[in-house]
């Protein structure tokens, strides 16, 4: 059964799972599905067409699934997705997608997202994404799985984040982040590998020399970009660290490479 708290708006035509937990002063728009053992705790807003995953909790304040913030938004369908498992802390907005970025915003599943943390309109968020408090995502930005946001930091739009990057916090990210990378400052720079992370999810110590060897030759200062890409390639390219790091590279990007300081 279905605990809806007096208080709580809950409009005709919104979907429930079951054993979701609607808490006072909340209020559920007629589009919105939430799946089973959803918990919305009080003062919570999830509206649009949205999707809000199994066992997903919102805190209080979170404003999910209204308007994007994008001037050129006029009204059209568009949609969030919210995979399973995620908490979504208090004061967290997600945005939908607009018809410039394929009309959908969507958030894997075992997220935190910690208090004041922004998702806009048209990103791809990946799985066991962590954004800190006040971490924000502008508009068509994607964040690769087991991420890491730190508190008051930035991503510009279009910007990518790679599998395992580790952003400093109050960190302007104005390009893409490598794989494992770790990114600090304002304006932030790489600044080495996210070592800490990939030890704490049991990478070898092997796969992790070859990531920091492959990384030293990438961001040398002889030959180009490309010829350094196809050293790295020949010499650690069976890694699949480092063949992670090589797809990011060679994805054509809106945005250029997050790289050391100088």
């Amino acid at each position: 059964m279905n605990n809806i708290h007096p208080s709580a708006v809950v409009e005709d035509g919104a979907t429930l799972g079951a054993n979701v937990t609607v808490g006072p002063f909340c209020h559920v728009g007629p589009e919105v599905a939430l799946a089973d053992d959803v918990n919305l705790h009080a003062h919570v807003v999830v509206t649009g067409q949205t999707s809000v995953g199994a066992r997903t909790t919102i805190f209080p304040f979170a404003s999910i699934g209204h308007a994007p913030q994008d001037l050129k938004f006029s009204g059209e369908k568009s949609s969030l997705v919210v995979g399973e498992d995620n908490t979504i802390r208090e004061h967290v907005t997600m945005n939908p997608g607009t018809e410039g970025g394929g009309l959908v915003t969507t958030v894997g599943s075992r997220c935190l997202f910690m208090a004041g943390s922004h998702v806009a309109h048209d990103c791809v968020i990946g799985n066991n994404v962590i954004f800190a408090n006040n971490a924000t995502a502008a508009g068509h930005c994607s964040v690769a799985d087991y991420a890491i946001l730190g508190g008051l930091s930035g991503l510009h739009q279009f910007v990518r984040i790679g599998e395992h990057a580790f952003i400093g916090g109050m960190s302007g990210i104005e390009n893409d982040v490598i794989p494992f990378g770790m990114a600090i400052g304002n304006r932030a720079y790489l600044s080495g590998l996210n070592i800490v992370g990939l030890k704490r999810q049991g990478f070898e110590r092997e796969s992790i020399h070859d990531l920091r060897k492959a990384y030293r030759l990438l961001f040398a200062t002889e030959g180009t970009l490309r010829e350094r890409v196809e050293d790295v390639d020949k010499m650690f390219g069976t890694d699949p660290g480092v063949k992670k790091i090589l797809d990011f590279i060679r994805t054509d990007s809106d945005r250029s490479l997050c790289v050391p300081a100088a």
